[in-house]
């Protein structure tokens, strides 16, 4: 099955990209300053990438001895991933200064590094790398919705920026898993549970760790809780997502890795709505 995702001319033709390309000097900070919903999602997701280097060690030590698959993990997907958590922190800081990111991290880090570890990921390396498809279109999904729905424009060039290498990341990632499944063989079924669960856990797990860290900034004198406020963030989160999300693109991202007819593909595609539907459930 092809791994062309009928990306637009804008999302594929950024080529590499560099934190001191972005000129935050020109950040509209009276536009963005008092948007917490902004503020919130650009905040939890430079935690989540800062953490990137957690999961790059453990990738690294499951695929031991591939010298290939090691080599992309530690001299590409690690260091742009962290790239990603520093251009969001940058932006974060320069657009909300008054908020603690340093401590605030530190404190994330403390209850994300236990959920990262290698014997929390899949049974064989195929499924593994199915998972990480998984992943990567989640993120996709997540900046390419935050790039079409924001009118402030270096968070727009940042988030353009990240959409691009998650895609690529993603074709990586599937590459890597059909060299891997020509060897494993592994059922669909079992590819496709691994899917499954995946999918589920994109929008529960991750995401819900770093909100923890955030979400009363500028809070004081309100009476909300964290379950209330993560739940209605959740919400707005899936309304974003409701209105922005590419359905034929997600679709073969999901479908990619279960290696189906490319005609049963196809027909997915054109009637995707009920697999994104049950994706964006999972994040309320």
């Amino acid at each position: 099955m092809s791994t062309s995702l009928n990306c637009g001319p804008d999302e594929t033709a950024r080529g590499p990209w560099r934190l001191e390309d972005i000129r935050f000097e020109r950040l509209d900070r009276p536009a963005i300053a008092d948007d917490l919903f902004t503020f919130r999602i650009v905040a939890t997701a430079s935690f989540i990438e800062s953490g990137s280097d957690l999961y790059a060690g453990n990738l690294a030590e499951f695929f031991a001895g591939d010298a290939e698959m090691c080599a992309w993990l530690t001299s590409a997907w690690e260091p742009e991933e962290l790239q990603h958590g520093a251009v969001l922190r940058t932006y974060v800081e320069h657009a909300w200064p008054d908020f603690p990111w340093r401590e605030r991290f530190a404190d994330f880090l403390a209850d994300y590094s236990p959920t990262c570890a290698v014997t929390l990921l899949e049974r064989t390396r195929a499924q593994e790398l199915a998972a990480r498809c998984i992943v990567e279109m989640g993120t996709s999904v997540f900046y390419r919705s935050l790039h079409a729905s924001t009118h402030e424009a270096v968070l727009r060039q940042i988030a353009g920026n990240i959409y691009s290498d998650e895609v690529r990341h993603y074709k990586t990632f599937y590459r890597h898993f059909r060299r891997y499944q020509q060897r494993e063989r592994c059922s669909r079924m079992s590819i496709g549970r691994t899917l499954l669960r995946r999918l589920v856990a994109t929008r529960s797990e991750d995401g819900r760790t770093a909100y923890r860290h955030i979400w009363d900034f500028r809070r004081a004198g309100t009476q909300d809780t964290f379950e209330r406020s993560y739940a209605s963030f959740a919400s707005d989160m899936t309304d974003l997502f409701r209105r922005h999300l590419p359905a034929k693109m997600v679709t073969r991202m999901i479908l990619n890795p279960l290696e189906v007819p490319a005609r049963m593909a196809d027909a997915a595609a054109r009637w995707s709505a009920p697999l994104y539907r049950l994706w964006l459930a999972a994040g309320r």
